[in-house]
């Protein structure tokens, strides 16, 4: 089978590069990649030399580019897209664009050429804030919260429409918080360790109570391609990893897996509309698809931690040029970048 990747130089994209090639000697794979800010070619150094990849640059939303690259695949699996929620909320256009309208495209050449198998990669964020010790499934509304999750909400959507209406062969995987080896440092786990080899402060919103379910980004790999493999047209599935921590709890267990004091912790204003608790009820992948999250939390937290330790090169160029302008906006001048959102107080999420 020959796949089609979009977004394989990112984060779990190129985990999942990695992992499709290792994992099957007859899969052939087109990476299909921006290279915006987030995204690294030299997060595939290990597979580049494979006869059985194949980079192309190009951006989702030009139609003629993806129909081109696409030529001779069998299958599509979709990563690309403007990811960051702070990102989003400063900047909603980006997100709209890609998310939305770069879907729709895939979708419409998938449904022109006969692709096999689309996959499309989802967030658990499309069900917004949820009650304490509750956890969402597959048949749970969607309540997103951000212009990010708002986006990837209304993608879902289109692709579910496509299934029922032109009987596209889709699926769609909704996974909690990911975190391992090549994540760009703005994300919470990786800007944690980052912040504290430095011995910068650990920036944390609000009160830090904030609930998420975290997943190694190897066991989302696993899943979603179980569901490539096995999964079933037009069915959604959650892929969880069962490990929920509040972020400063969170925090303080990055600084002691480093050795560093806790008044590295610095508690800064929230983010507008913040969402208190994300969990997945994972039964389906386990009943349909045999998956499970395989890494406990300790011990990937602890592999996540000496890989950035190991890979402070990679580190700096990722942080360099755009990662710093955006810091600096941000996290040095956050009062300043939140109040330029709107001229009223943000207000948590309860």
């Amino acid at each position: 089978m020959k796949i089609f990747v979009t977004g394989g130089a990112g984060f779990i994209g190129s985990n999942f590069i990695c992992h499709l090639l290792e994992s099957n000697r007859n899969y052939e794979v087109v990476n299909y990649d921006k290279l915006t800010y987030a995204a690294n070619l030299a997060n595939l150094r290990a597979v580049e030399q494979n006869p059985r990849y194949r980079f192309v640059r190009g951006d989702i939303c030009d139609a003629t580019a993806v129909e081109a690259a696409m030529q001779g695949c069998d299958a599509l699996v979709h990563f690309a897209a403007e990811s960051h929620v702070d990102r989003s909320i400063y900047e909603p256009a980006p997100v709209i664009e890609t998310n939305i309208k770069g879907t729709f495209v895939l979708l419409e050449i998938v449904r022109r050429k006969g692709i096999k198998r689309f996959v499309h990669v989802s967030t658990d964020e499309v069900y917004g804030d949820l009650a304490p010790e509750t956890f969402a499934n597959e048949e749970s509304p969607l309540r997103p919260s951000s212009p990010y999750s708002s986006s990837k909400a209304a993608a879902d959507l289109l692709v579910l429409s496509f299934v029922r209406t032109y009987g596209v062969p889709a699926l769609v995987t909704r996974s909690s918080n990911n975190y391992g080896p090549f994540q760009f440092p703005e994300k919470f786990l990786p800007l944690l360790i980052t912040n504290s080899l430095l011995g910068k402060p650990l920036p944390i919103y609000g009160d830090g109570k904030q609930q998420r379910d975290w997943l190694h980004v190897e066991d989302n790999c696993r899943g979603i391609l179980a569901v490539l493999e096995r999964g079933r047209n037009g069915e959604i599935y959650n892929l969880g990893g069962s490990d929920i921590e509040e972020n400063l709890a969170m925090s303080k267990r990055i600084l002691r897996t480093m050795g560093k004091p806790e008044s590295l912790l610095a508690f800064v204003k929230d983010r507008p509309g913040h969402d208190r608790r994300y969990a997945l009820d994972c039964k389906k992948a386990a009943k349909e698809l045999d998956w499970r999250p395989m890494i406990p939390l300790e011990e990937g937290l602890q592999q996540t931690v000496k890989w950035y330790e190991s890979n402070t090169k990679w580190l700096d160029n990722m942080q360099a040029g755009e990662y710093r302008s955006y810091y600096e906006k941000y996290y040095d001048n956050r009062d300043a970048s939140l109040h330029s959102i709107s001229p009223s107080e943000p207000k948590a999420s309860a």
